[in-house]
């Protein structure tokens, strides 16, 4: 491991001043991924700012009618609390299937958003990674692409986002919430916050440099069955070859977000009027642009069998 510095602002706007006026900089809470990076040397900061000192670690309702999620909040704490379990069922169920109990003890609501991809390639120093090492190419293109990519991807990348939480989040419409170095605030929605790779797969969000987030908010409770359904190699400790996060319906009608087949929680709004006409009208317009490679393209198959397992449970 290199060396580095470390300090424990007391404010969320110092923790940002921090991180923007040092080069090289990172935020650490709970570290369940950036210590992995740091032990294999994928992530190399030269100072880490602690922000768990910052009491950002409660969940309180809004105004209108929804949750405030403090970004320091752990995704064991989250997934317990009452409110979310009632009205946010599909949050719950997502966070339990994500890692492990310890694991969960430590990730924070910001931490878990932020993750970055388990692609083998990303994390083999010996291969090529765009994300990695911008313009060192990507090794995935020509090599094993069987957990990467169906859509969303570019000639420079084909990783796929990690996260069960996100996906939850991403079909609840949650926000995320930002302070920077100045004080100054933001709000990004969750179907901006991470970015599609294009030519710069080194950057997974649209947080600006320094930028630091302070909460999620979550709207309203959106009524019908919640279901959350991850497919992987393993029953625990693994990633989703796909999921599917779901609110449906009485009516058949809902809302559906997919994981494990793109750089990012892959949702398609426009879709989501044909759920009462089965799985596969669904997914044949949410991968109409899919380009899946020779080891993948049974995701597309898994996601719609996914999805009908979904449909089937919520009419159950």
């Amino acid at each position: 491991m290199k060396s580095f510095t470390y300090e424990r602002p007391a404010t969320p706007a110092a923790a940002a001043a921090a991180v923007s006026r040092t080069p090289n900089a990172k935020f650490i809470a709970g570290g369940t991924n950036l210590l992995d990076l740091m032990k294999l040397q994928i992530e190399t900061p030269a100072h880490l700012v602690d922000v768990n000192g910052l009491g950002l670690d409660t969940i309180e309702p809004t105004p209108e009618g929804g949750l405030r999620v403090g970004a320091l909040v752990r995704n064991t704490d989250l997934a317990a609390d009452a409110r979310v379990r009632k009205g946010y069922g599909v949050l719950s169920r997502a966070l339990l299937a994500g890692a492990s109990g310890q694991l969960r003890n430590k990730a924070t609501t910001a931490g878990n958003l932020l993750q970055r991809t388990r692609c083998p390639y990303f994390y083999d120093t010996a291969q090529a990674c765009n994300k990695r090492r911008p313009g060192s190419g990507c090794s995935a293109l020509d090599g094993i692409s069987r957990q990467l990519a169906v859509i969303g991807a570019s000639q420079a990348c084909i990783a796929t986002y990690p996260g069960d939480m996100a996906v939850a989040m991403r079909v609840l419409d949650a926000t995320v919430e930002t302070v920077d170095a100045k004080g100054g605030s933001r709000t990004i929605p969750m179907a901006e916050f991470h970015r599609l790779p294009g030519d710069e797969p080194e950057v997974d969000t649209t947080l600006r440099p320094g930028e630091l987030i302070t909460a999620v908010t979550l709207p309203r409770p959106v009524a019908g069955t919640h279901i959350y359904r991850k497919v992987r190699d393993r029953a625990s400790y693994a990633y989703a070859l796909v999921s599917v996060a779901a609110i449906i319906g009485k009516d058949g009608s809902g809302r559906v977000a997919f994981g494990g087949v793109a750089p990012r929680p892959w949702r398609v709004e426009a879709a989501e009027g044909d759920l009462p006409r089965g799985a596969k009208a669904v997914t044949d317009r949410v991968f109409s642009g899919a380009a899946p490679t020779r080891d993948n393209a049974y995701k597309l198959t898994l996601a719609e069998r996914t999805l009908g397992a979904v449909l089937t449970e919520a009419r159950a």
